[in-house]
């Protein structure tokens, strides 16, 4: 049977975890269960807006009954549209359409002992993955920084559901105390470790964990958007199969110039960590600004994830 690739749901409920943060509970419209996920998961959320859908994707977990979805949405200053729309556009009651949950960081199976590392809004995508963990009854902790307690969401929910695996870091208030890279010195051998939060900490974690020693399939992480390139600079790209020659602008990626010229290449994440929107590249040399490429792939210069990596010059793309 042909399922659709998309959900309409309803805005069940709304609550305000902290001051900037706003946790928004989905159901289905005929009150059946949402599609279950497993640990790691999010779905995309298409927002209408008179200039186009605006599509975001989030973490996706569940706190209370089953057989409906979980998000949590920061209020980011300045917003790019999404955060915006959730906090100031969608009440309860409202109906919106949703991708089908789909995971990009799961939890290792080959894992003796996993430890979640969240910053800020960070915190969602463990909320499944400890539950999932819980379930599973294995080994696992929590650290978890925030500016204060007041700002720390579901900080009463983790204490209480899971007493004494969560750590909590709050850079202000009386006693200080951050979060820092020396604590992957004390994880026993087999541990594996997933980082979660502002992009300057999982870029400061992941190069820890490698000077560390960690294996490289020990190490996990999420990114929310697509890394901050200051210096992007303009490229041109050939298409092997028409001949065809485009340019990719500074400020636009090679995935948005594709379809925008009906070239229907697939995409999910566009953060770099899915591979969905890969591309094969016969020539030239490629800028990559993946997190899901292995060191092999990358040096191999055959292939290139078109939501976030650019080229020099011109490429000649297997297109």
């Amino acid at each position: 049977m042909h399922r659709k690739s998309t959900l309409d749901v309803r805005i069940k409920s709304i609550k305000k975890e902290t001051a900037t943060i706003k946790r928004f509970t989905l159901k289905e419209m005929n009150g059946s269960k949402l599609p279950p996920f497993s640990g790691g998961s999010h779905i995309t959320t298409y927002l209408p807006k008179k200039s186009g859908t605006l599509e975001r994707s989030y973490s996706v977990f569940n706190l209370s009954e089953p057989g409906l979805i979980e998000i949590a949405v920061r209020l980011a200053e300045p917003s790019t549209g999404g955060s915006d729309y959730w906090h100031h556009r969608v009440s309860e009651g409202n109906v919106l359409r949703i991708s089908y949950p789909k995971n990009h960081f799961p939890l290792s199976f080959q894992a003796k002992h996993h430890v979640l590392y969240a910053a800020g809004i960070g915190i969602t995508p463990f909320l499944s993955m400890m539950a999932e963990l819980a379930e599973k009854e294995q080994s696992f902790e929590l650290h978890y920084a925030a500016k204060s307690k007041e700002q720390c969401a579901f900080y009463d929910y983790l204490n209480e559901t899971y007493p004494g695996h969560c750590h909590f870091y709050f850079s202000e208030g009386e006693k200080p105390e951050r979060l820092t890279v020396n604590i992957l010195k004390n994880h026993r051998i087999g541990t594996h470790v997933y980082f979660c939060g502002p992009e300057k900490m999982i870029q400061e974690f992941t190069s820890a964990a490698k000077n560390f020693g960690y294996p490289e399939f020990n190490v996990h992480y999420e990114r929310f958007a697509p890394p901050v390139m200051k210096d992007s600079v303009p490229f041109g790209i050939t298409l092997n199969q028409s001949g065809k020659h485009l340019s990719v602008p500074a400020d636009q990626s090679l995935l948005d110039v594709l379809r925008q010229n009906g070239i229907d290449v697939p995409y999910s994440c566009r953060v770099g960590g899915c591979g969905t929107c890969e591309v094969k590249v016969a020539e030239g040399e490629i800028d990559h600004y993946d997190s899901f490429l292995t060191e092999e792939q990358r040096d191999s210069n055959q292939m290139m994830l078109s939501c976030v990596s650019r080229g020099k010059g011109n490429l000649v793309l297997d297109l």
